[in-house]
């Protein structure tokens, strides 16, 4: 066994981990969490591997009356959401910072995203086995 496949396998398992913690939240939210309207009030610029991008920082009020602010999970093309727009927010009372905006590209995106990935890994670990 090569260190390309335990390396390809491993970073497979850190995916499928990753996008089943992320189930486990989506679920609870859906299940228990609390909805509300938030307000993106600034869009901040921060930069990574891509480049620079435009990331959300939404705000809201929780149960307790506190504001929260929270810059979704999910970046890239297409996640962006404009200044001053409006957007259904979903979080749990006793951790308002596990909320989520309530549009399916930042709740099931994620998911779908991360367990991709993972799928990626492990099929470039196994062809790395069968080609070795």
């Amino acid at each position: 066994m090569s260190i390309g496949t335990v390396m390809c396998g491993a970073a497979a398992l850190l995916l499928f981990a990753a996008a089943l913690r992320e189930i486990v939240v989506v679920r609870r939210l859906r299940q228990r969490g609390t909805r509300t309207q938030g307000l993106v009030v600034d869009n901040v610029r921060t930069t990574d591997s891509d480049g620079p991008m435009w990331v959300p920082v939404i705000a809201f009020t929780d149960q307790r009356g506190y504001r929260v602010e929270f810059s979704p999970r999910v970046r890239g093309s297409g996640m962006g959401l404009a200044t001053g727009r409006e957007v259904g927010v979903v979080y749990l009372p006793h951790d308002p910072q596990t909320a989520r905006v309530l549009m399916w590209r930042h709740t099931v995106g994620p998911v779908v995203f991360t367990f991709f990935g993972g799928i990626v890994f492990l099929g470039a670990g196994v062809w790395i086995a069968l080609a070795g």
